[in-house]
Order: structure tokens, then C-alpha cells, then sequence
């Protein structure tokens, strides 16, 4: 398959090109600086993701949108979501692949409360939470293009071992054998590219959770 990923230089989306190639896909790097990516195998395009249009994603079978933004630009999730939602609506065949947030997820079966808005939930964290939670309202608001959103566990663990195992889960929530809401970036990055290859959740958010090595 052809699979681009956005942000490709970020710990998330590196991990995320790594595995694709693994597994012997054609990955294409979308980088804001071609001179700091030098993946072996992996092409470079120098673009702003805000300036990605219809005609640079429509020749992949799925891009990955594993941006992530420095403290006080958080909102940049936002403005970067919807220019890609107006891309990929002009490239119905290519599909969006988000690397969302746990913040947007629910914390009870009801789904009335989301765990960015309750009370331990870190204040240095919330932007980022609410600016992913509305990319993923734009996106359900959307029409006329193909999306999937992937929200880690709470701990999202930069620096876990690959297990090479992970639970697909839904809108709540969810905890491993140990109780813990828990994800390794390496396990992250299996279920990103088994959702590529798979098409289990067009259209839909699905969260994951792992296993600490």
C-alpha cells in the first residue's frame, strides 16, 4: 500500500513510518524540514500541512496525520484537522488516519463524561485534549471523505517496549489485565498501520490499550 504520514519526524510518526516500512509498504514522509528526516527508504516531501491539498494525497491509499503541536499552539490541531478535512473531500479513494488523544475519551458507559473534563485531568494537558477533541468533531460533522481517529490509553508511554500486542477498544475508556489505561508509542504504532490494512473503524474513532512490557 502507498502511506504517507504527516509529522514523520515526531516520535509517534517516525514509529509509525518504521512499522509501515517493516511490513513493506511504501511510505512517503510529509515533513516541514526534508534536511532533519533521512529514514532509509522512506521518500520526503517538504510541505506545511496546512498546505497539503486534494492533488498531494489522493495517490495514497492512507495519510497519516501524526502531527503534534508545542505548548501554546495547541489549537494548531484544530486548524490543521480542517484543512485536511477540505484535502481529503476532494480525495474520496485516500483515507485520513488520525493520531488523536485519550482526553476526548469517555470515562463512563453513558458517554456523557469525557476524561479531559474531569477533575485530575493535568491542566498542562488540556489544550491539547480540547483541540484533538474537536478534531474529532470535525470530523464526525464531515461528508464525503473516508477518516478513522485512534485515541492511545490515558498513559500514552513514549518510551515502552514494543510488545507487539494491543486491545482495540471503542469510546470509553479502557483498562488492561493490571487496571491500567496504558499504551507504549511502538504498540501505538501496530494498531495504526493493522487499521490501514484492515479497515476496521471507516469513519469512526477506536481507541487502544497494551501491556507494559
Amino acid at each position: 500500500m502507498k502511506i504517507a504520514v504527516i509529522g514523520a519526524t515526531g516520535k509517534a510518526g517516525m514509529l509509525i513510518v518504521q512499522e509501515a516500512v517493516q511490513r513493506g509498504h511504501e511510505v512517503t514522509a510529509f515533513v516541514r524540514d526534508a534536511s532533519k528526516f533521512n529514514e532509509e527508504g522512506v521518500s520526503a516531501v517538504q510541505k506545511n500541512v496546512l498546505e497539503l491539498t486534494s492533488e498531494d494525497v489522493k495517490s495514497f491509499d492512507a495519510v497519516v496525520n501524526a502531527i503534534s503541536m508545542p505548548p501554546g499552539q495547541e489549537s494548531g490541531h484544530i486548524e490543521a484537522g480542517r484543512s485536511l478535512i477540505e484535502a481529503f473531500k476532494g480525495a474520496p479513494a485516500s483515507r485520513l488516519i488520525v493520531v488523536g488523544g485519550a482526553g476526548s475519551l469517555f470515562v463512563d458507559e453513558a458517554q456523557t463524561t469525557r476524561l479531559v473534563d474531569t477533575p485530575d485531568f493535568p491542566d498542562m494537558f488540556k489544550p491539547t485534549a480540547s483541540s484533538q477533541g474537536q478534531n474529532l468533531l470535525d470530523l464526525q460533522a464531515s461528508e464525503g471523505m473516508q477518516w478513522t481517529f485512534l485515541s492511545p490509553a490515558a498513559f500514552f508511554d513514549a518510551e515502552g517496549a514494543r510488545t507487539g500486542s494491543y486491545q482495540a477498544a471503542g469510546e470509553v475508556l479502557t483498562v488492561n489485565a493490571a487496571g491500567d489505561s496504558y499504551i507504549s508509542y511502538a504498540d501505538y504504532a501496530i494498531a495504526v498501520v493493522d487499521e490501514i490494512e484492515n479497515a476496521n473503524h471507516v469513519n469512526e474513532r477506536f481507541s487502544v490499550v497494551g501491556q507494559k512490557a
